[in-house]
């Protein structure tokens, strides 16, 4: 295989990150491609060990998974930065190349893919529940989707700046409201607030007709995601988040097309 480096290390950088699949995926990946090989491991790494980690890296290191805490500041670590993690101010992945590393975003691509997967192939008004680093990646995406107009639920309003200066970069309209108990209007829901926030998220009500993606998966069903299935909403899980950014991680580290049918029997078989 020209180009493809015949050994290689990865892994996925977080903290936590003992519940990640990635390293579930990258593997079957490894595997299918025929990339003896390459390994791709979990690494419990904060943000602030992120300079020194990658000053003493060798360069059979091909790249990294980033999740949180630490993708703002894979950003500042990177020596190239591509549009979206320069736009977002975060990073999910960074790849090794000859001049260094470079920051890569492919959250977008799996939070699009995502709501595809579950039947939304076209967005008017929509709203992202939280303002983090994911909920800009959600605000790329629904954009790209054809998003008019988006509802930024958050208990802090003035924490929703990010999400409404990337939505603002799209020519989207942002509509920052304050999370409380009620319906929640938008046929198409993204929501971002971590699992430990989820007691926040008590008293949305949803309907039949509309599309919730919950980005977690661990655990799953969430609450939100329950209630949202109780009341008659399609409801996709986080799982397809992280399966489809990391089709695309595995390209950009490897160099070869992600195999999709083996890395989705993987998920599905665990």
């Amino acid at each position: 295989m020209p180009g493809v480096h015949p050994a290689g290390r990865a892994a996925v950088l977080g903290r936590p990150v003992g519940h990640s699949l990635s390293p579930l995926l990258h593997r079957a990946a490894y595997a299918s491609l025929g990339l003896t090989g390459w390994t791709y491991d979990a690494l419990d790494v904060g943000p602030e060990d992120l300079p020194d980690l990658l000053a003493g890296l060798g360069p059979e290191w091909r790249g990294f998974s980033v999740t949180m805490p630490c993708k703002q500041a894979a950003v500042a670590v990177a020596d190239e930065l591509e549009p979206l993690p320069r736009l977002l101010g975060a990073a999910n992945t960074l790849v090794h190349t000859d001049t260094g590393w470079r920051a890569e975003n492919t959250d977008v691509h799996g939070v699009g893919m995502a709501l595809q997967v579950g039947g939304v192939e076209r967005v008017g008004h929509a709203a992202i529940v939280g303002a983090g680093g994911t909920a800009a990646a959600a605000a790329v995406a629904l954009a790209e989707l054809g998003a008019e107009t988006v509802d930024v639920l958050v208990r802090a309003p003035d924490r929703a700046a990010d999400v409404v200066r990337v939505l603002g970069a799209f020519g989207v309209e942002a509509v920052v409201r304050r999370l409380a108990p009620g319906p929640v209007e938008a046929p198409v829901v993204v929501s971002t607030v971590p699992v430990g926030a989820h007691a926040d998220l008590a008293g949305l009500t949803w309907r039949a007709g509309q599309t919730l993606l919950d980005v977690l998966y661990a655990p799953w069903p969430t609450r939100l995601a329950g209630e949202a299935h109780a009341a008659g909403a399609a409801v996709v899980s986080g799982l397809e988040v992280l399966f489809w950014q990391a089709t695309v991680q595995v390209e950009l580290m490897t160099g070869l097309p992600a195999p999709i049918g083996p890395m989705r029997a993987a998920l599905d078989d665990r």
